[in-house]
């Protein structure tokens, strides 16, 4: 049985746009649409499929690590502009970051979601800043 999440963008709670897909960890990765890219995983390994990947997973065991961060803004740098997901232990507070850092959106436990409401995520201030700017040239 699948665990209940919850997706989080700059407009509150919605809809996962990208349910059912498959998205294959890194070594199982072929090709194509999806991948679950680790945290102890170099991001360049993705390098020759971002042309062709739509979303790439990056997950957070913790929230006291920030590798997921660097690996966003590390996708954006080499030119990947389809969506990026963290999944898993982002904090409130750390929303601002992820979106700066190059994240679409937050994947969160149902819990998590009770725990930290709408309202709380759509309180971070998250204005457009340079790398917002940068990402979109």
């Amino acid at each position: 049985m699948t665990e209940t999440t919850q997706i989080i963008t700059r407009e509150g709670f919605v809809e996962d746009r990208f349910a059912g897909t498959n998205i294959p960890t890194l070594e199982e990765y072929t090709g194509g649409g999806a991948v679950l890219l680790p945290v102890d995983a170099n991001p360049s390994a993705l390098e020759p499929h971002l042309s062709t990947l739509a979303l790439v997973v990056i997950p957070f065991a913790s929230s006291a690590d920030g590798r997921g961060f660097s690996h966003a803004a590390a996708l954006r740098t080499l030119g990947f502009k389809g969506h990026v997901r963290a999944r898993g232990h982002v904090l409130v507070d750390q929303f601002r970051a992820a979106l700066r850092a190059g994240f679409d959106d937050v994947e969160i436990s149902a819990a998590q979601a009770a725990r930290n409401p709408e309202a709380q995520w759509l309180a971070v201030p998250h204005d457009t800043c340079y790398q917002t700017r940068l990402f979109a040239a």
